[in-house]
């Protein structure tokens, strides 16, 4: 399994868009709708993209919230022109769970991202945060 740095230096962005959001289901939303705007300006398919950001949003608002403190979108395309989703939120300690016991603990969200996108994981730190991310392959061409 790929370290964070190991992504990092894997990864070239050719376009990129964050913004700190308040975990709430508000925030949430807003996150949604600030993807799509970007998806719009940067001429790519909203879809499936905005369903990953809404369930990672959520998620981050839903299981990430800490009070006084929010959570962070990012957006990028890749060199390859994959677009990665990255949802950082302040609960480093309340790790996603994949397989038969996500569904009977939280729900069908991940497995609604895991069959939208290529590929999708968490990356831990820096301390107390995680990110949840997910990559979409050839949503442009580079």
């Amino acid at each position: 399994m790929d370290t964070l740095c190991d992504v990092n230096r894997n990864i070239t962005r050719t376009r990129h868009f964050t913004v700190p959001l308040s975990a709430t289901r508000r925030g949430a939303r807003l996150a949604r709708l600030l993807a799509v705007e970007q998806l719009r300006q940067w001429g790519l398919p909203l879809d499936p993209a905005r369903l990953v950001v809404a369930e990672l949003a959520a998620n981050a608002a839903l299981h990430g919230h800490v009070s006084g403190r929010g959570f962070r979108l990012d957006l990028s395309v890749t060199a390859s022109g994959a677009l990665r989703i990255e949802v950082t939120d302040t609960r480093g300690e309340c790790l996603p769970v994949r397989g038969p016991k996500a569904i009977a603990e939280s729900g069908y969200g991940l497995l609604l991202v895991e069959e939208l996108a290529d590929r999708w994981g968490v990356s831990s730190g820096p301390v107390p945060c995680k990110t949840v991310w997910a990559e979409i392959d050839r949503v442009c061409d580079q």
